[in-house]
């Protein structure tokens, strides 16, 4: 059986977001949310945010030698940003940019399981091709273009020179199918042309990583077989399925494995679960000596460890 050693000093690089996040024990969802009032919660924790960044920590806390680009504003919040990146042991290769602001979300969580950003984030709305310095791809084994959709320069054009630039350079590619903060408010043509422009970069892509509601919204589909189809059809090479309770799944060559979760008593940490459960993958792609089953097993472990709170992957800042 395969165990975390097979993390250690593994490659990686990630070009995505980073911000400040400010997380919530869970509350219940009440309708007394929308009124006056106050709501008690086990605890309120500062810590780095985005997706890119919460993966950087998960890759460099299980073993991996992680480099991180990204885009910070030159203020007091991006140099901790920044400094808590560092002492973890990631290489960094962030743009700290005086004519921006370092961002911030409120990540709010839900005992029924679900979540609710609020977020302004200038830094990574305004982060393109040019902040990224491609000296981050330079003997890494697996690159992840993390939060696609939140740079419109990145995504009109960016995210196909990064990608490119990972396959000339060598390294295998990830990229994550998250939330379109566009979907279910912009009108539909808007959707439909920033969807375009992902799935035309699909071709550069190793693995697509994504929860089941996600990946069948960007597929325009409501059944997850053949959105999972769909998107090896437009070029992805596999897909890393985020099944929540019902555990993990690993899509290739038109098969789907399933592996189940571990049972998890007491829920401590829900936000970054989707994060560490693709940088597990991401590190174990290419290993073809541990079959799928044995990585999707190894990563579901982990990823109880941490909800259960067994594991610090997200220093508090």
């Amino acid at each position: 059986m395969a165990d975390e050693t097979v993390f250690r000093e593994r490659q990686f690089c990630v070009v995505g977001n980073i911000c400040r996040d400010v997380k919530i024990a869970p509350i219940a969802p009440d309708e007394r949310l929308f009124h006056d009032g106050e709501t008690p919660t086990q605890f309120i924790v500062e810590t780095i945010g985005g997706g890119g960044a919460n993966s950087a920590l998960s890759a460099a806390g299980l073993g991996a030698q992680v480099r991180f680009a990204g885009k910070l504003g030159a203020d007091a919040l991006g140099a901790r940003l920044e400094a808590a990146l560092l002492a973890r042991g990631i290489k960094s290769f962030v743009r700290r940019d005086p004519r921006t602001q370092t961002g911030s979300s409120v990540a709010l969580s839900f005992s029924n399981g679900c979540r609710h950003f609020i977020s302004a984030q200038p830094n990574n709305d305004t982060f393109c091709f040019e902040d990224i310095d491609l000296a981050v791809l330079e003997g890494a084994g697996h690159l992840l273009r993390a939060d696609v959709w939140f740079s419109e320069p990145l995504l009109g054009g960016g995210n196909a020179r990064l990608l490119q630039a990972a396959r000339d350079r060598g390294p295998r590619t990830s990229l994550d199918l998250n939330w379109d903060p566009h979907w279910g408010s912009a009108p539909e043509d808007v959707i439909h042309e920033r969807k375009e422009a992902v799935r035309q970069v699909l071709p550069l892509v190793d693995l697509v990583h994504g929860n089941v509601r996600e990946l069948n919204i960007f597929a325009d589909e409501t059944d997850i077989a053949t959105t999972l189809k769909r998107l090896t059809d437009w070029g992805a090479g596999a897909v890393v399925l985020h099944m929540g309770a019902q555990g993990a799944g690993y899509y290739c060559r038109g098969d789907l494995i399933v592996e189940p979760s571990v049972p998890v008593e007491r829920c401590i940490n829900t936000t970054g679960t989707g994060d560490l459960l693709s940088v597990c993958m991401m590190l174990l792609d290419g290993r073809d000596d541990i079959p799928a089953v044995e990585r999707l097993r190894l990563a579901n472990r982990i990823v109880a460890d941490f909800i259960k709170g067994r594991r610090e992957l997200l220093p508090p800042l």
